[in-house]
């Protein structure tokens, strides 16, 4: 398509035209390559911006940046993973990717096709392809960043030439970010022309959202509710909060998460202080803080559930041992710098994200959480986690939050679909949200949920309730799967290979399948089991059974919230 330009005779002035024309171009696509040659603004050479996404994150910042660049000349197309197989790659020599690492060192869901593509030969056409990888994670996770580094490998095993080195993001991409921003910006800008050096540097981040409540303005909301789920004897803890919303205006959706900030266990900020043979008054200097009280800083600011990465590499070590904190770090490898340079290397505290247990529509005003508390021994200490414990002991007074949209986890426009939800322990919680949301929706669908734990008499949560949307047919069906409840221990990916034939029957007939919880072990058994049944009620061949898994993907029909 020839994008129309206002001729210089037109009956405009010349700012009129100037403006005119880049209206039109913007409104028909002023990336399009067969923009007319008429254009005066000089444009950089394109670039392909592929991001993989779960949350929303890597989505987000690549979308600020395409929009950034194209203020300065810069030609990024930003595209999902997912859809990598609408580009024509014989065109294609610039690329940049995004890459959030997912679960357990796993790509997104949405880029997982993506990367089995990759390794296959028919990725050899990104032979001679300029590329750089930014990579998304969080070091309290063991597989840090590692799909962002698996691509990165893989781009360059296909011969990819890597124009700028990997950058990796720990939690909050703000300043990772922004540092490789800066060092691809003349990359991205070549072509332009002479302005290009010129140019401000780009950091997307800076237009992030002002207005309303948000990860960067948390909203302190009221904790309500905090009620043991749990039985007596029970191995696990497990409660349910109610939070007011107040007058927030905070909305969300069933499939949505809860951002919680915390703040860290007062007992262990006295022994690290203790450890860095301080009184805590010291004055430290925190990222987008400022100069403040050592304590405080520890308290409120800083994540010391991990050593940070700067100090574990300044010890000689690639990584922290797994279950290794901030004080467990100190006492076996004491570097040898005073509190302020320590709390330099300090990465900031994040907020933990909660799927959301309720549905506003039956709970206005308010939101609700699941949450497994976190709690044990090791190395002669107890540990606690950061955010469960915050909820659980410490937050008698105020919780700050935002929500976080869910974008890839949602029910089906059309309530007479049927929905398949497996989500043992606390991975029922979004689906206690489905079934609030539909009920009151006056949804029409058959519903189905496996739930499990380890025991009926300790650990079966929210038994009455999933009684009553049983009773009021909200819920169609329900299997449990008890593990210690026998000799043989039995999990939901069991209960899912008893009923395969009706699994397969409703999956036929156009239901969705959700799972929610433990990615490192639960979320593959499930896939295992469903791709077997697959095999044995579709009488589909292994290459069969995974096409037919992607597809359902591709429809949003197989949707997963795992971490």
């Amino acid at each position: 398509m020839h994008i129309p330009i206002i001729p210089e005779n037109a009956p405009f002035t010349a700012e009129q035209r100037h403006w005119l024309n880049g209206f039109i171009a913007a409104y028909f696509g002023a990336s399009s390559p067969t923009q007319s040659v008429a254009d005066p603004v000089a444009k950089a050479e394109p670039v392909l911006l592929l991001y993989g996404s779960q949350t929303g994150s890597a989505e987000g910042l690549s979308k600020k940046y395409a929009k950034a660049t194209t203020a300065h000349g810069g030609m990024i197309r930003a595209l999902s993973m997912e859809e990598y197989s609408s580009v024509d790659w014989s065109r294609e020599r610039r690329v940049l990717m995004v890459c959030s690492t997912y679960g357990d060192g796993e790509p997104p869901d949405s880029a997982r096709d993506f990367w089995a593509w990759l390794n296959t030969e028919s990725a050899s056409v990104l032979r001679g392809v300029e590329y750089s990888v930014l990579a998304l994670g969080d070091s309290n996770y063991a597989q840090f960043c590692q799909f962002g580094r698996d691509v990165d490998s893989r781009m360059e095993a296909i011969g990819g030439v890597r124009v700028a080195e990997r950058v990796e993001c720990d939690g909050d991409p703000g300043a990772g970010s922004s540092r490789w921003f800066d060092q691809i910006r003349p990359w991205v800008l070549r072509g332009k022309g002479d302005d290009a050096a010129s140019a401000p540097n780009l950091k997307p981040e800076n237009s992030a959202e002002t207005e309303g409540w948000s990860k960067s303005r948390p909203w302190r909301a009221s904790l309500k509710t905090n009620r043991k789920l749990s039985g007596e004897g029970s191995a696990k803890e497990v409660r349910h909060f109610e939070i007011s919303l107040g007058e927030s205006g905070l909305c969300y959706q069933p499939g949505d998460a809860l951002g919680v900030y915390p703040s860290n266990c007062p007992a262990l900020v006295d022994e690290l202080i203790r450890e860095l043979r301080c009184d805590g008054e010291e004055a430290v200097e925190v990222a987008g803080v400022g100069e403040i009280a050592l304590r405080h800083a520890l308290t409120q600011h800083l994540e010391i559930s991990r050593p940070p990465r700067e100090l574990v590499n300044l010890a000689g070590l690639q990584a922290a041992p797994e279950g290794m904190d901030f004080l467990d770090f100190l006492r076996e490898h004491r570097p040898h710098l005073g509190p302020r340079e320590m709390v330099l290397r300090c990465r900031n505290l994040q907020p933990r994200l909660y799927s959301i247990s309720s549905s506003q529509r039956m709970h206005p005003g308010e939101v609700h959480l699941t949450v497994g508390i976190v709690r044990y021994e090791q190395g002669g200490r107890s540990r606690k986690g950061v955010c469960s414990t915050f909820l659980a002991d410490r937050a008698s007074d105020t919780v700050p939050v935002f929500v976080h949209e869910g974008k890839t986890f949602r029910l089906p426009e059309d309530g007479s679909r049927a929905v398949i939800m497996v989500g043992p322990g606390t991975g029922v919680a979004p689906f206690r949200a489905f079934l609030e949301e539909r009920e009151v929706s006056g949804a029409r669908g058959p519903a189905w949920l496996f739930f499990g734990d380890q025991h009926r008499a300790t650990d079966f949560l929210y038994e009455d309730e999933l009684a009553g949307f049983l009773t009021r047919g909200v819920l169609t069906r329900l299997d449990t799967a008890f593990s210690r409840d026998q000799v043989e221990r039995v999990y939901v990916q069991h209960r899912m290979r008893e009923h395969g034939a009706a699994l397969w029957e409703w999956l036929q007939e156009g239901a969705h399948f959700y799972v929610c919880g433990d990615a490192s072990k639960m979320a593959k058994d499930v896939e295992k089991a469903l791709l077997g049944v697959f095999r044995n009620h579709g009488g589909l061949d292994e290459a069969g059974a995974s096409e037919f898994l992607g597809r359902l993907r591709k429809e949003g029909r197989y949707q997963r919230d795992v971490y």
